[in-house]
């Protein structure tokens, strides 16, 4: 080897190493040296648009999560990130072409080594950036509402035309208008082991869009004599209410809606609506969105997040049933209880935590519910969500559905903030000391809700539940838990 060809070795390994830290910087002192000076001013332009879109966007969090629920942002990122690594791994391979000088057997196969690395090194995590940006467009598309305005309803003779729904606006405080906001979570049980959906897991959240102060309604899904509002289609068939003793349950009416499609309009899933419409005329809320999620899906997403950590208040049996007889009984050969204290719970037990009803009663399964949901929405940390992006992707998609539109997350986005940042989440326990499920009052329960959303400046709240003694093994307790008299809203430490 020639001496002028060893002083050119280093100088490959420099110039490969530079083109792919920056784009066309090692073709700076070459022939192709004004297409390397384009690259290089790209790429410089690049950072400071991404700094100043840092800086004026209330900081990469915020950034970074009003980017994750727009898809078309997302897809037109994808698109750059690849052409963009297309751009940058050849300027490395032709800054390697052109460094590239005859020499022995054992440097040809070191720089081609050299060059190859600096290729993959860029390819890669292009690569998977855009992968990972083209599925998240398809996960909030699959999840969300695809569009705010809604299309064309077909009349239907005899009801009244739906009132509009405010939306979010586009402004520098998009909740402005908006002084609250009502959303229903449902909890599917549907599979392929049962018939039809039932959703033995409601409850109302009703949010305070400036302050973020939450309250969480649990809505008893054993009601009788449920209201259906005049606008909704089966009030034609129930004009007095869901009317037929203990046959007809708040949770039975996704299935009635189901069983009459005919009378809703084309492209309205007839459960959901119905379901969403009674929940509205049982607490007195205009609810305009909805979130539907499988439990099988909430056990993946809790799983996906790492776990959630609960204050158990009453000791719970795992993978257990009630017989009809009125005892319980174990699913599996592992005997498992979830013992009273602070846990860190698994999305299995947090599952079990938040259904289990072997050992106690509904009520009390109610307030561990809005317990778990208050958990998982005050521990639910973007960041350690973002890090955590597959497990959540898959947890998601095909097991929630969300009936709010692409083009008003980045609203709600900053209202989840709000709540994280200075909200309360409190609890509305609507027992059976409270409401009589059987002969429920509902214009009590508009008092009750009204109430709870303006809560005195100083009160001494009291759980909803309190801790039983340790159930017996084999029969269910003779009595349920202790509750309160009255149904005020709780700070939700308090009542978990």
């Amino acid at each position: 080897m020639h001496e002028g060809e060893d002083a050119r070795v280093p100088r490959f390994y420099r110039k490969v190493a530079l083109g792919t830290v920056v784009p066309g910087a090692g073709l700076l002192s070459s022939p192709w040296r004004a297409l390397g000076g384009v690259l290089v001013a790209a790429w410089g332009v690049s950072i400071v648009v991404v700094a100043v879109r840092l800086l004026t966007g209330g900081g990469p969090q915020d950034v970074l999560l009003r980017l994750a629920v727009d898809p078309g942002a997302l897809e037109a990122l994808a698109v750059v990130v690849g052409v963009a690594a297309v751009l940058w791994v050849g300027s490395i391979v032709l800054t390697a072409v052109l460094a590239w000088a005859p020499r022995d057997r054992r440097h040809v196969v070191l720089e081609g080594v050299a060059a190859t690395a600096g290729c993959l090194l860029v390819a890669l995590p292009a690569m998977t950036a855009a992968r990972y940006l083209d599925v998240q467009a398809g996960l909030v598309t699959d999840v969300f509402a695809s569009a705010s305005t809604p299309g064309p309803v077909e009349e239907v003779p005899g009801r009244p035309a739906p009132a509009p729904v405010d939306a979010p606006s586009p402004a520098a405080d998009p909740w402005a208008k908006i002084p609250r906001v009502n959303l229903v979570l449902l909890g599917s049980d549907a599979g392929p082991d049962r018939t039809g959906v039932r959703t033995d897991s409601m409850v109302v959240v009703s949010i305070d869009t400036r302050t973020g102060d939450t309250l969480l309604v649990g809505i008893p899904r054993n009601l009788e004599n449920v209201p259906i509002p005049a606008s909704d289609p089966l009030h034609r068939l129930y004009p007095n209410g869901y009317d037929c003793g203990d046959q007809c349950l708040m949770n039975g009416i996704w299935t009635l809606a189901e069983d009459h499609p005919d009378l809703f309009p084309r492209g309205v899933n007839p459960g959901r609506t119905a379901t969403v419409d009674v929940l509205g005329a049982v607490t007195g809320l205009d609810i305009s969105h909805s979130v539907v999620i499988d439990l099988d899906g909430f056990q993946q997403l809790v799983d996906a997040m790492g776990g959630v950590d609960i204050d158990v208040t009453e000791r719970v049996c795992v993978s257990c049933h009630l017989t009809p007889s009125g005892q319980f009984a174990w699913t599996s050969d592992k005997h498992e209880w979830i013992d009273r204290g602070r846990q860190h719970l698994d999305g299995f037990h947090a599952l079990w935590y938040a259904r289990s009803r072997a050992t106690s009663d509904d009520y009390s399964r109610m307030r561990r519910q809005r317990c778990v949901a208050g958990a998982v929405l005050q521990q639910a940390d973007p960041a350690r969500l973002l890090a955590r992006y597959p497990a959540i992707a898959k947890a998601v998609r095909g097991n929630l559905s969300v009936d709010i539109p692409t083009d008003q997350l980045p609203a709600w986005v900053e209202l989840v903030d709000r709540i994280q940042s200075g909200g309360s989440i409190r609890s509305l326990p609507l027992t059976d000391q409270v409401v009589d499920p059987g002969n429920p009052s509902y214009r009590k329960i508009h008092r009750l809700v009204r109430a709870a959303l303006r809560p005195p400046a100083a009160s001494s709240p009291r759980p909803d539940s309190t801790a039983s003694p340790a159930p017996s093994r084999t029969k269910r307790p003779a009595t349920a838990s202790p509750r309160p008299d009255s149904a005020r809203g709780l700070s939700l430490s308090a009542t978990c």
